[in-house]
């Protein structure tokens, strides 16, 4: 069997991810650090005939994610693509402009956005190695390439991650091995921001299915509603 793991699994882009993979075969392995949510998705994936199962771990939290995604392993066999896409709450983000953001603040943002993601790479990307295939896909919003002065701590960590998304595709060229950025310029389900358009999660997770099968080729998709 196929597995994805979906790392920031929520009610939105993460279970219309979850239902778009898992409604063509694969498992999927749900991580993010609330356990009465993901057990919820599981619950609603379950009834819908796709096999989930829920790994609490905050993405903060280096050790708990790599053992997260082990015991992943463990139930699955194996991860076949990983896709990285947490949102933090508003307790745990202070948005700052650039001319207010102190180190402190990138560090925040760098370690919820790009030392996570490596962190989970480091955990599959060997596996995939050995067998010569595998999916990584790494999600910002739009900001990471257009950024807004009130978000520039945010939109810096997340340009962080775009460049090393699309770097990493460039150095796995030729492995069987598929990495790539997913950047947002939509939001889903709440009020619009700086103008972008909203869009539905089942408008945007196509995407994701797309940069696994047909076009590995491309290291980047920027979805604009």
């Amino acid at each position: 069997m196929t597995s994805i793991a979906i790392i920031g699994a929520g009610p939105r882009l993460g279970l219309a991810i979850a239902r778009t993979f898992g409604t063509r075969g694969f498992d999927v392995a749900l991580i993010s650090r609330n356990r009465d949510k993901l057990d919820g998705l599981v619950d609603t994936l379950t009834a819908e005939g796709i096999t989930a199962a829920a790994f609490p771990a905050d993405v903060l939290d280096r050790d708990a994610l790599g053992q997260a995604l082990k015991h992943a392993v463990t139930r699955f066999g194996r991860i076949d693509v990983l896709e990285y896409s947490p949102a933090a709450g508003l307790d745990s983000t202070a948005p700052t402009t650039p001319a207010d953001t102190e180190p402190a603040h990138i560090q925040h943002e760098i370690e919820f956005q790009l030392y996570g993601a490596i962190t989970a790479t480091h955990a599959v990307l060997p596996a995939m190695r050995e067998v010569g295939a595998g999916t990584l896909l790494f999600t910002t919003g739009a900001r990471s390439i257009n950024p807004r002065p009130p978000t520039a701590d945010i939109n810096a960590a997340a340009a962080a991650l775009r460049n090393w998304a699309v770097n990493l595709h460039k150095e796995l060229a030729g492995t069987g091995i598929q990495a790539a950025h997913i950047g947002i310029d939509a939001t889903i389900g709440t009020s619009t921001f700086y103008g972008q358009p909203r869009a539905t999660a089942d408008q945007i997770s196509p995407v994701y299915w797309e940069l696994h099968t047909t076009h590995r080729y491309q290291a980047e998709r920027i979805f604009k509603g």
